[in-house]
């Protein structure tokens, strides 16, 4: 019976308490999964919400689509011939032909006249001239001192510049450009300037002013040009743009309202002058802004906008401009039009923007298809989009799309993935992607409508993670197996390690033998002299010669340790080790001299086509090799890896001596011993260097041995060796006599070095040395 009451004992007290624990564990599983189901549907609630209000960190989510869209399938570029626009450059080639900007008006008024003569069909300026030509005659006259009063009144006799060019105009389809302000105007501008050429422009389809005041760009005041062109004009633009959130301008607004007008932008009105319209219409719904439609003798322009009245320009690759040759698609140099160089209707029956590309004039945009684009471009894609009907369109409904597709993939996923599990939920889910993707492309490149999958999908995402994540806990409560299935998770990379251990980043070095480079610019005071109005150009420059120089050394497994202006310091052997650090550093400084040729001759042909002075960059370096302290130096808020040690000094004192020498490298003993085999050189002189009591031997790098004649190089260095013997002996006639002889062995690579010696010695004829001199020269210079 004992027996018995213990197995029934034994059955009621553990299947109870099994089925107990049992009952516990799908209770917080339920749970569980009840907290994931309603967390995924708050996620897409929220999500809709922040939709529907569309905050910008949103909106340029959908903005970066269009960027990689655009970059990767930017508009087709039409060719010179087929493209309706054209660019007028006031390029660098126009400034040297015709002078400074600005140009006296009547340059402006001959232009005006070239391009209507050569048949273009409108012309617009990407400028403002909201001042008097200060170049004009009358103008002049009262500038000038001291002159008769006959000259005075024959001068303001004449017409003024802006009268010239304003007489011009009126023979050609000209609009001058204006620029909308958000501050107020410091003079308040004409009824005229505010006023529009065409019959106005009101909101259809039940919308009144006020929701259309609501939607469209609006500026506070007004930059306009003076009276007498204003008047003369046959449109007036504005050629401000709205860049977005993030800088990039994507789209331009078509309409602006500035001191209560409505004014066009400088494309729009181009169109209106070219093809003769007389009313836009912008048609309206609650959402705002639907399109724009352009009446003109041609018929209707319907131009799809957004709904706050702007145009998504489409951009095709960007074009060349400032070339001498006019190579570009668009852009012809203004001068060319003057002086009449272009070939026969390269301007016919375009459109024409008249714009500059010229340094310090360029009104520089971002944009998604390229960083730096000029502005001028700009209006040329928009009118290039306009004229080939190459709209995008991002219809205001798609966002209600949008959101269907959110809230039908979110309750899939809260049906499926406690069903089937994450895996093959996350593989509908990434096909299911897969296939918005390529029907966002599909409906991109092909019928030129933006789909935003971005914020979607990161919604999707989120909701798919946390309804995986709850679903892991309930796994872990059923299984006892969450910490196996999330250690995947916790694995830290080591960026992490360092965000989240910042004091393993502590300050200190290991000793190692290294090989410094230093390497700096010969007569950069003259450079730097030549550029003092341009301190761009002299930082262009510097940016254009340590480019390629640090290729070399990089190329050669070399670290570069810092930049001193336009001096470079390198090291070998760390943070890797290199067992040819000091053949890999010569190896660099050869290299560098030969890309520094390269650059040179680059700059000379350019200094030639510009007219202007040609300074040749010159450089000289150093390179040392000893034991030195490598590692992490400086405070404990900010430090550099780099290296200390008196090696280093050295070769800072080498690079300094090679003007001294008149070499291009110096090098140290401990590097020359290690790369005799492989590199030519010659020994300099027995020297203690600034900062140094203890004398160096020193030697020139000439180059690689392959490249010199062995028996031509046999036979300097043996005179070289006689010529150093004879000049510690003080016998400074035969030194002389022997330094002569050497000086045109290796194509004269050593000429300089002989003839500095001997003004060296003529030094020591006048001035005679002790008899128990040890022939170290000691150097008063670094």
């Amino acid at each position: 019976m004992s027996g018995d009451q213990s197995d029934t004992g034994g059955t009621q007290g553990g299947a109870p308490s099994k089925n107990r624990k049992k009952s516990g564990s799908k209770s917080a599983a339920w749970w569980i999964s009840k907290i994931g189901t309603v967390a995924a549907l708050g996620i897409m609630a929220l999500g809709i919400v922040i939709r529907v209000i569309d905050p910008e960190p949103i909106e340029a989510l959908r903005l970066k689509t269009f960027d990689l869209y655009n970059r990767l399938e930017p508009r087709p570029s039409l060719s010179r011939e087929q493209t309706p626009v054209a660019i007028v450059d006031i390029d660098e080639k126009s400034l040297a032909e015709l002078g400074q900007w600005p140009w006296p008006r009547t340059v402006l008024a001959d232009l005006l006249a070239a391009l209507r003569d050569q048949g273009a069909v409108v012309a617009g300026f990407d400028m403002v001239f909201a001042e008097p030509d200060r170049t004009s005659p009358g103008r002049i006259a009262e500038s000038i001192r001291g002159a008769d009063p006959e000259t005075v009144e024959q001068l303001r006799a004449l017409p003024s510049n802006d009268a010239v060019m304003a007489s011009v105009m009126r023979t050609f389809r000209t609009v001058v450009g204006q620029a909308g302000t958000k501050t107020e105007a410091v003079e308040k501008p004409s009824e005229l300037a505010l006023s529009t050429t065409f019959k106005g422009v009101r909101a259809v389809q039940g919308a009144d002013s006020k929701l259309f005041d609501s939607h469209v760009f609006t500026q506070t005041s007004l930059v306009a040009n003076i009276e007498d062109l204003e008047q003369s004009a046959f449109g007036r633009g504005l050629f401000s743009v709205e860049e977005e959130v993030d800088g990039v301008v994507r789209r331009v607004p078509i309409l602006m309202k500035v001191e209560g007008a409505i004014k066009p932008t400088l494309t729009v009105e181009m169109l209106r002058v070219a093809f003769q319209g007389n009313s836009i219409f912008a048609f309206m719904n609650q959402g705002g802004i639907q399109d724009v439609r352009l009446q003109t003798t041609q018929g209707a322009y319907q131009i799809p906008v957004d709904g706050k009245g702007r145009v998504w320009v489409y951009f095709s690759e960007p074009d060349r401009f400032n070339t001498p040759d006019n190579s570009g698609r668009l852009y012809v140099s203004a001068s060319d039009v003057i002086n009449n160089k272009l070939p026969t209707g390269r301007l016919a029956g375009k459109l024409i923007l008249i714009g500059t590309s010229a340094v310090g004039l360029l009104d520089i945009r971002s944009t998604p298809i390229y960083s730096r684009l000029p502005g001028i471009e700009v209006h040329a894609n928009l009118l290039e989009t306009i004229l080939t009907n190459n709209f995008i369109k991002y219809p205001v409904e798609m966002a209600g799309f949008e959101m269907i597709g959110m809230i039908l993939a979110g309750i899939i996923m809260i049906l499926l993935i406690p069903r089937v599990g994450p895996i093959w939920t996350l593989l509908g889910l990434l096909a299911a992607a897969g296939t918005l993707v390529g029907g966002s492309w599909y409906m991109f490149t092909e019928k030129k409508t933006l789909i935003d999958v971005t914020y979607s999908g990161i919604l999707v995402f989120a909701t798919y993670f946390v309804l995986t994540f709850t679903n892991y806990m309930r796994d872990a409560v059923e299984k006892r197996q969450v910490r196996g299935a999330f250690s995947q998770y916790l694995s830290p990379d080591l960026v992490e390690q360092l965000a989240e251990n910042p004091d393993q980043l502590t300050l200190g070095g290991e000793l190692k033998r290294m090989t410094l480079l230093f390497c700096d610019v010969r007569g950069f005071t003259t450079i730097s002299e030549s550029f003092k109005d341009d301190p761009q150009g002299l930082t262009k420059l510097i940016n254009r010669l340590l480019t390629p120089l640090t290729n070399e050394i990089l190329k050669r497994r070399g670290t570069i340790d810092k930049y001193m202006g336009d001096c470079i310091m390198a090291f070998w052997n760390a943070p890797l080790e290199d067992e040819k650090q000091e053949v890999h550093a010569c190896d660099a400084a050869l290299a560098m001299f030969k890309a520094l040729d390269v650059l040179n001759a680059e700059r000379e042909a350019e200094a030639k086509e510009q007219g202007v002075e040609f300074l040749p960059l010159k450089i000289g370096a150093g390179i040392n090799t000893g034991d030195c302290v490598v590692g992490n130096m400086g405070s404990d808020q900010r430090f550099d890896y780099s290296v200390l040690g008196d090696s280093v000094n050295l070769a800072s004192r080498l690079e300094g001596q090679s003007k001294s020498y008149g070499v291009d490298v110096v090098l140290g003993v401990e590097t020359q011993s290690k790369v005799t085999d492989q590199f030519a050189t010659a020994e300099l002189d027995l020297i203690a260097v600034k900062g140094k009591t203890e004398a160096v031997r020193i030697f020139a790098l000439l180059d690689q041995r392959e490249n010199l004649d062995p028996a031509e190089f046999k036979a300097f260095e043996e005179k070289h060796t006689q010529f150093l013997e004879l000049y510690r002996a003080q016998n400074w006639d035969e030194a002389e006599k022997l330094g002569e002889q050497n000086k045109a062995r290796l194509g004269g690579k050593m000429a300089k070095f002989y003839e500095i010696y001997r003004q060296r010695m003529e030094e020591f004829r006048s001035s005679p040395l002790p008899a128990d001199w040890d022939g170290v020269y000691v150097a008063t210079t670094k």
